[in-house]
């Protein structure tokens, strides 16, 4: 399967909503590459630790989208992206689905 990254104007309409980077502290990794890490690993299914050099540190990603999770960050950005469908008129209710598979957890974990 070959992976797509963020185009320009994907990245452009996300942008806006992440959350500010902390005014002090390590700079943060780079937004666009990390966004591109974690859709790279929940695309393919590969580990965190496979993740490709070129998307910067597997820990990096994981974090980010943990704690953006936890933020509501990712609600958030669906939320736009619905609301910008609606708004063109490309996005109905009738032509949204939404695909969820379980899987059970190693060791007896939930």
């Amino acid at each position: 399967m070959k992976f797509r990254e963020l185009s320009d104007e994907q990245w452009g309409f996300i942008r806006p909503l992440l959350p500010p980077a902390a005014r002090e502290g390590r700079p943060r990794a780079d937004d666009r590459r990390t966004i591109n890490a974690i859709l790279y690993v929940l695309t393919t299914g590969c580990r965190w630790m496979d993740l490709p050099k070129e998307y910067g540190d597997d820990s990096s990603a994981n974090l980010r989208l943990r704690r953006w999770e936890k933020m509501g960050v990712w609600r958030m950005i669906l939320s736009a992206i619905v609301g910008h469908g609606y708004s063109l008129g490309e996005l109905k209710m009738d032509r949204l689905t939404i695909d969820s598979s379980d899987v059970a957890a190693k060791k007896g974990g939930r």
